[in-house]
C-alpha cells in the first residue's frame, strides 16, 4: 500500500515537473517569436569604394523600417494587412548598389531643392546661379549628385522609441548650390506605427532649400499589382498647373471640376487618362488649404485588398502626388519582376516647384542666422 502511495506521488509530482516544463518551453518560443523593439545597425554594402550601413527599426507592434545611411533611404517598411500578414509597402532593394543604377529616387532623402527648378538657373541677390540639367532642360531634387547619393552620418537612438539621426554638410558651390548647409534629418518610428521625419538646416549664406522625402509606396501585397484602384483624399482646394517640362505656370488653378480633385475619396485611376501630358499620369504639386507651420493632415491612401491605409501629415504648404509614370519595366525588383507604370506612388511634402523664380509663390530661402525645421509624419493603419 505504502509503495502504490509513493508511485502515485511519484507520478503526480513527474506530471506536474513535465507540464511546467512544456509552459516555459512554450513561453521560450513566444517570446522569442515576438518581434524586439529598437533599432540594429549592420554594415550593408559599398557604394564608390565607401561602407554603408542599414539601420533597422522595429516598433513595440512589430512593424519594422529599414533605413540607410546612403541617401537617406529607406529600403523596406514591413507592416501588416487586415489579415495580419506582414509585407513591404514601398519599393526598395536589399543591396546599396542596385541604387547606384538608373534608380529613380526610391526612398531617397531630397536636397537642397527637391522637385524641379527652371532651365536648372535662379538669381539671389543679384548673383545668377547655374545647376546641373538633369531632367530634360530643367534641374531636378538636387542635380547630379544630390542628397539622395551622399553617404551620410548616422546616429541610431535607442531611448524609448527607435530612431535614426543623419546628418550632411553640403559643402559652398557643391551642385552650384551657395552656401556651407549643414542638414540634419531625424527618422523615427512610434509605436502608433508612424514614422515621423524631422528636418533641420542652417547655412552660412543665402539659399534654396526644398528637403523631402521620396518613397514609393505600394498598400497592396502584390508590387506587380498598379496602384489604381487604390482610393486618395488630398486636402487640397488648389494645384500648381504645369508647363510641358512639368514647370509651374505661376498659377493657382482651383481643383473643383478636374481630374485634380481629391477633396473626396477617389480612386488614383478614375480620371487619370485625363491628365494632361505624357507619359500618363500624376506628377503635381498640390497646394494644402491648411498651409501654415502646424502639422496639418495632406492625404489619405486606402488599399481595399489589403485594408491598409496611408495618413500624411505635415507642417509644409504642398505635397508633390505622383504615380509612377516614368516606371517602364526596365527597372526589376530583387526577384528579377519588372518594375511597371503605375505600380506605386509617391507624396512629397514640400513648397512648391520652381519657387525661387517664382515671385508669388512662398519662400524657400533659407538665410545666415536662420533654422529650417519641417515635419512630416507617414502613418500606417488597417482599417
Amino acid at each position: 500500500m505504502k509503495k502504490r502511495i509513493i508511485l502515485n506521488r511519484l507520478l503526480v509530482g513527474s506530471l506536474i515537473v513535465s507540464t511546467i516544463f512544456t509552459s516555459c518551453m512554450q513561453k521560450t518560443k513566444n517570446e522569442s517569436e515576438s518581434p524586439k523593439a529598437g533599432i540594429t545597425k549592420q554594415a550593408w554594402d559599398k557604394v564608390d569604394s565607401q561602407a554603408v550601413d542599414l539601420y533597422t527599426l522595429t516598433n513595440k507592434n512589430g512593424v519594422e523600417v529599414k533605413i540607410s545611411n546612403y541617401g537617406g533611404k529607406v529600403t523596406s517598411w514591413i507592416t501588416p494587412d487586415k489579415n495580419g500578414k506582414k509585407s513591404n509597402i514601398v519599393l526598395g532593394f536589399n543591396h546599396a548598389s542596385s541604387y547606384t543604377k538608373d534608380v529613380p529616387f526610391f526612398g531617397a532623402l531630397i536636397g537642397r531643392y527637391g522637385n524641379r527648378i527652371a532651365k536648372g538657373k535662379f538669381k539671389l541677390n543679384g548673383t545668377e546661379y547655374t545647376l546641373a540639367t538633369n531632367d530634360g532642360p530643367n534641374h531636378l531634387h538636387g542635380g547630379n549628385k544630390g542628397f539622395d547619393k551622399v553617404i551620410w552620418t548616422a546616429e541610431p537612438i535607442t531611448d524609448t522609441i527607435p530612431a535614426l539621426t543623419l546628418t550632411y554638410l553640403s559643402k559652398d558651390g557643391e551642385e552650384g548650390y551657395p552656401g556651407n548647409l549643414k542638414v540634419t534629418v531625424k527618422y523615427t518610428l512610434t509605436d502608433a506605427d508612424e514614422l515621423k521625419i524631422d528636418y533641420t538646416a542652417t547655412t552660412d549664406k543665402a539659399t534654396p532649400l526644398n528637403l523631402t522625402n521620396h518613397s514609393y509606396f505600394n498598400l497592396s501585397d502584390d508590387h506587380t499589382k498598379t496602384i489604381l484602384d487604390e482610393t486618395i483624399q488630398i486636402n487640397a482646394d488648389h494645384y500648381t498647373p504645369v508647363d510641358a517640362t512639368l514647370i509651374p505656370t505661376g498659377k493657382l488653378e482651383p481643383v473643383k471640376g478636374t481630374p485634380f480633385d481629391f477633396t473626396k475619396p477617389e480612386k488614383i485611376g478614375a480620371r487619370i487618362n485625363e491628365v494632361p501630358g505624357k507619359p500618363v499620369g500624376y506628377d503635381h504639386n498640390f497646394v494644402l488649404n491648411n498651409s501654415d507651420t502646424t502639422l496639418h493632415q495632406a492625404a489619405v491612401v486606402y488599399d481595399a485588398s489589403s485594408g491598409r491605409q496611408l495618413e500624411v501629415l505635415t507642417t509644409q504648404p504642398a505635397i508633390q502626388f505622383y504615380t509612377g509614370n516614368f516606371l517602364d519595366g526596365k527597372l526589376k525588383t530583387d526577384d528579377g519582376k519588372p518594375i511597371n507604370q503605375h505600380t506605386a506612388f509617391c507624396l512629397e511634402t514640400q513648397h512648391y516647384p520652381d519657387s525661387p523664380n517664382q515671385p508669388a509663390f512662398p519662400n524657400t530661402i533659407l538665410k545666415p542666422g536662420e533654422t529650417f525645421k519641417s515635419t512630416t509624419i507617414y502613418k500606417v493603419s488597417v482599417k
